[in-house]
């Protein structure tokens, strides 16, 4: 049973239990709301599930066929905001699905793009194009595919930077207030006095007035074990791979392919030189912490887009493979992919001293799942301020009308013309409008210190381990950037190395 803490140190209003997109989001909101926040994580912030996804901002086109309208609906409209919250981060992507008349007839696909194009209240001020029909037999989207395919359709969705995504809630969270702890876990708490007693690691003992568990694929874990609060609702652990492979096709749109098993497969642009492929719905029953993408898996995902493509990608040619573990929600559904990807929040509030628990739960939603969390637990805290993250900005999100390019064209390039285009542009994609803040006073190349390779100089390795936790050469080189992918062995052993690893 943790110790209580001695009197003359407050309590804090809400203890928030992981980091991830939700936690992050959580600490975020409520911080900006006049709430004193702690973010526990025994790990990295996004070290899990938050920074292995298929990297997309979607409503999910697929989840209109499982009549999931509701989900759709928010996470569309979730999209637009998003996209004005952090357009560095979050970047409107055009989405190719060639059309296979035997898995699915014509009217049906556009019969979904239109509920697709509409469900999230499309407006005119939308930064996103509707869907239209296309020829695949000619132009730009006939290159790499196989000749068989003569008609498509295009939509549009996001990709995103899920990780750094992550880190911009937490880094925004903490300067509203929030104490940000990574890499320190919750050893128990238990009830009394009204109040939360908690333990952590280390030893530090803190009180708490409400507890959010946003703990991913341990919520129940947590919930059962560490909080000694009973819980009748079951998770399933669904694991998604994905495939790293050498660009497949040129062109910057991604691809939706129909699979034969009715499910769909990604082809997604990334990091310039690559496609990303994925996803599968697999069922977890290693360790969650330490998933891994099978090698059925990966033929799988290769035989997908070899069934579209001139050149079937080989597992073998993947320069990366990595897989996250879903925690959905148990709804009884026999088919992993059929089971809903809508969250479930479990407010335990029998005594004094509530605990909120989220079940399942996607990406693009996590904003509006982190305002619904805290109006929760508002009413048990004593209102402070109204909710506010819909019209907010987060770091680095603050650019110019013209966006990303604009940025970089009128304000980074004149005021630093030495700095090469290709290194310029994933520097701003990382860091948005703080990229002259990271910068400084540079005025060459060598003022941005060693340069280890792949796009990562010191004065950035500087900014990540001081203003963003990180602590590993994992966290800078696979999460807080992608320059993992751009080094040889050697560049990232010399990270490591730096980094104390």
């Amino acid at each position: 049973m943790p110790a209580d803490n001695p009197p003359s140190v407050p309590p804090v209003d809400l203890l928030v239990i992981g980091g991830g997109i939700n936690g992050a989001g959580i600490a975020r909101d409520a911080a900006g709301r006049g709430f004193s926040v702690t973010l526990v994580e025994r790990g990295d912030l996004a070290g899990a599930t938050s920074s292995c996804s298929s990297k997309l901002v979607h409503g999910g086109l697929r989840y209109l066929e499982q009549y999931e309208f509701r989900l759709v609906a928010e996470a569309l409209a979730e999209r637009e905001t998003l996209l004005r919250m952090a357009p560095h981060l979050v970047w409107p992507t055009r989405f190719v699905m060639p059309h296979v008349p035997w898995l699915r007839p014509r009217w049906m696909i556009r019969a979904g793009l239109f509920l697709y194009d509409h469900l999230g209240g499309h407006h005119a001020d939308s930064l996103l194009a509707r869907s239209v029909s296309v020829r695949l037999d000619r132009g730009p989207l006939h290159a790499g595919l196989q000749d068989r395919y003569r008609h498509g359709f295009m939509y549009s969705d996001c990709r995103t930077d899920d990780a750094r995504l992550v880190i911009s809630n937490a880094r925004d969270a903490a300067r509203l207030g929030a104490r940000i702890l990574p890499h320190t876990e919750l050893v128990a708490a238990r009830r009394s006095g009204g109040l939360w007693q908690v333990q952590l690691a280390g030893g530090e003992t803190l009180q708490a007035r409400a507890i959010a568990n946003v703990a991913g694929p341990w919520v129940k874990q947590v919930l059962n074990q560490r909080l000694g609060v009973p819980s009748a609702d079951s998770l399933r652990l669904v694991r998604g791979s994905h495939l790293v492979l050498p660009r497949l096709y040129p062109g910057e749109h991604a691809f939706i392919l129909q699979n034969d098993d009715r499910r769909v497969v990604f082809m997604i642009p990334y990091e310039g030189r690559f496609t990303l492929l994925g996803t599968t719905d697999v069922p977890e029953t290693g360790d969650p912490l330490r998933p891994q993408a099978t090698a059925e898996e990966a033929a799988y995902l290769c035989a997908a887009a070899g069934r579209y493509l001139q050149q079937a990608p080989r597992p073998q040619d993947a320069v990366w493979r990595f897989a996250g573990v879903r925690p959905l929600y148990d709804d009884g559904s026999g088919d992993p992919a059929a089971i809903t990807r809508d969250y479930t929040l479990r407010l335990d509030s029998h005594q004094q001293a509530p605990v909120l628990s989220v079940f399942g739960g996607k990406l693009t939603t996590y904003r509006s799942l982190a305002e619904q969390v805290v109006d929760r637990l508002a009413a048990a805290l004593g209102q402070r301020r109204p909710a506010w993250t819909e019209r907010s900005t987060l770091p680095g999100g603050d650019l110019p009308a013209g966006g990303l390019e604009q940025f970089v064209a009128q304000q980074i390039a004149p005021r630093f013309p030495w700095l090469p285009a290709p290194l310029c542009t994933a520097l701003a994609r990382r860091h948005g409008s703080e990229l002259g803040g990271l910068l400084g006073d540079a005025r060459s190349l060598a003022d941005l210190g060693e340069d280890f390779g792949g796009g990562l100089c010191e004065r950035e390795l500087e900014w990540l381990i001081a203003r963003e936790w990180a602590r590993s050469a994992d966290d800078v080189l696979w999460r807080r950037s992608k320059c993992g992918l751009h080094m040889t062995p050697e560049q990232r052993q010399r990270v490591a190395r730096r980094m104390g690893g």
